[in-house]
């Protein structure tokens, strides 16, 4: 890697525009899509003197005759980047998808760093290992149940409904609302009518995988609402209400009306915690008030791979600008600061950076 990270450089002519210096610097964004997202991130990026290529990950290669690396990278030849920035993975097989992770890791492997990281990535795609891990680190979650047993899953709906209480079926893989189904106690008929008990049962588990990802509803009430924070390197530093959508899901995939909401000190506590559980560089966390104690949200989801777009129509700062300086500032830097670990291929070539 050559270079340093860029300030922008000025112009001697009052009146001109400031003049960005290149740094030499070549970052990948790594996405199955380009659109809004990658347009901003490629702005920010370029805005720091630093020149930024968008490329799928299905289209990277491991190939141990690809000197010096091992690792092929279209449009970088035999080299590699500064520093890679996580835009999206798309779906695939079992085998397309730990591929894809595999290339991350070996990036990571080979020096350079990548913003977010493949291990903190699996944490958080894995909604199991998230509930977890944010159990674990003492973050308030509601109480999770994850088991391939349809057995066991029915016995958690049974127990939570004999409470009362509802749980959310949701795709362990997955994001953006979709495919959640709300199970349990429901009451049945109105003001004038004496209201029943029912259940909703739990469904076929071959639409879920074969795996049955519980959470403990938490009731909002007819104005429910949770929020969604954003992380960029250990800082709270935007969040946003999110209501309405589909029914009670409120996500602004399914159509949420998103307002700015004030970052108080312990959505942004929990939500840093949230995300240092996880190991995640940034993170776009999802909250929802508690019921039982209005001074504790509970963490919901953690998303790794975070879209922002309904967050920046509520916020006046630049979140990609954010991202990016904290990549360049932080991530890159340390990663110079850190003593070399890689060992040189086999054949003298080597592979330190």
């Amino acid at each position: 890697m050559s270079g340093t990270p860029a300030t922008p450089g000025t112009s001697d002519t009052p009146g001109t525009p400031d003049v960005v210096v290149s740094t030499g610097l070549r970052v990948a964004i790594m996405t199955d899509e380009t659109g809004w997202h990658t347009t901003r991130l490629k702005r920010a990026f370029r805005a720091r003197g630093v020149e930024a290529r968008c490329i799928d990950l299905a289209g990277c290669r491991i190939d141990t005759t690809w000197a010096p690396y091992g690792l092929a990278l279209p449009g970088f030849g035999h080299a590699l980047p500064d520093a890679v920035f996580v835009r999206g993975i798309a779906g695939g097989t079992f085998e397309q998808v730990t591929l894809r992770l595999g290339i991350l890791h070996a990036l990571r492997e080979c020096g350079v760093p990548v913003y977010n990281d493949a291990r903190a990535i699996e944490r958080s795609v894995d909604k199991s290992m998230t509930s977890f891990l944010l159990n674990r680190h003492g973050v308030p979650t509601p109480p999770t149940w994850a088991a391939e047993s349809t057995v066991h899953a029915q016995r958690v709906l049974m127990r939570e409904a004999a409470a009362g209480r509802q749980v959310v079926l949701k795709p362990l893989f997955g994001s953006q609302g979709k495919g959640l189904r709300r199970l349990g106690a429901s009451v049945q008929g109105g003001a004038h009518t004496r209201a029943s008990r029912t259940l909703t049962p739990l469904p076929s588990l071959g639409a879920y995988r074969h795996v049955a990802y519980l959470q403990r509803y938490v009731d909002g009430g007819p104005d429910g609402f949770d929020w969604r924070v954003l992380v960029v390197g250990g800082r709270a530093v935007a969040a946003m209400r999110r209501t309405g959508g589909k029914g009670w899901i409120h996500n602004f995939a399914q159509g949420a009306t998103c307002e700015p909401a004030a970052l108080d000190d312990a959505l942004a506590d929990i939500a840093v915690r949230a995300t240092v559980a996880l190991g995640l560089d940034y993170a776009g966390v999802d909250l929802i008030p508690d019921p039982g104690n209005a001074s504790r949200p509970l963490v919901l989801e953690v998303n790794g791979v975070a879209a922002w777009r309904g967050l920046q129509s509520v916020t006046s700062r630049d979140i990609a600008a954010l991202l990016v300086d904290d990549l360049l500032d932080r991530k890159l830097a340390a990663s110079r600061d850190a003593p070399a670990n890689v060992l040189p291929l086999a054949g003298g070539a080597h592979a330190g950076r």
